[in-house]
């Protein structure tokens, strides 16, 4: 998806969309996390990465299927990160487009690691959060910043529920990081907190 091509959907999105049309945000809050990789990914020792993809989004907002795990890691070590897997018995399904490949864990489960060389990854990969499971996963800002580069329809969803579920800090933290590194999204990325506020905006108020 291009930008006019994304700019098209956002406005499209934007005239159609209603305050306070979505799930109750108390009710979403609560929503249990069913996915749990924690017990199926490899002892990738030192070498550093973070969940992405749609695992992550659970950090941020209530959990969607997924049927795979994608681990964000430094092109750099690819190689050591493959020799892991191997050694644990992972079948490689392939390589990935954008930098990595596909493999199958013992578990049955997919995954993908995405290597990329951006200049970014580094901090992405020192800020990642640890979760209550004992995994990492990236921040809430670079997990946007990927999926606005991705800019397939589930991405934008993904980012605009996110934002709506985000904090002030977060919110600040994540124009930020797209000023930095995408200052031509910045427009679309506010189109997309403006449509994450209203889907849980209550009838009574209006979102800031």
């Amino acid at each position: 998806m291009n930008t006019s091509e994304r700019k098209h959907i956002l406005e499209m999105a934007l005239s159609r969309a209603k305050a306070g049309s979505g799930s109750s945000l108390n009710t979403l809050r609560e929503s249990p996390v069913v996915y749990d990789v924690s017990n199926t990914l490899p002892d990738f020792g030192d070498l550093p990465f973070a969940i992405v993809g749609g695992l992550a989004t659970a950090s941020y907002m209530p959990e969607r299927m997924t049927l795979d795990t994608n681990i964000l890691i430094e092109t750099e070590n690819l190689t050591a990160i493959e020799d892991i897997l191997q050694t644990e018995k992972s079948i490689r399904l392939g390589e990935l487009t954008i930098g990595g490949s596909s493999w199958r864990l013992p578990s049955g489960r997919a995954l993908d690691i995405i290597a990329l060389d951006h200049e970014w990854v580094s901090a992405a990969l020192s800020s990642a959060i640890s979760t209550n499971k004992g995994y990492p996963v990236i921040s809430l800002p670079y997990l946007t910043l990927m999926k606005l580069d991705a800019g397939r329809l589930q991405d934008l969803a993904d980012i605009s529920r996110m934002l709506g579920f985000a904090d002030n800090k977060q919110l600040t933290e994540t124009r930020q990081l797209i000023k930095q590194f995408n200052p031509q999204d910045i427009d679309d990325l506010e189109s997309m907190i403006q449509l994450g506020r209203l889907e849980h905006v209550t009838h009574s108020a209006t979102p800031s």
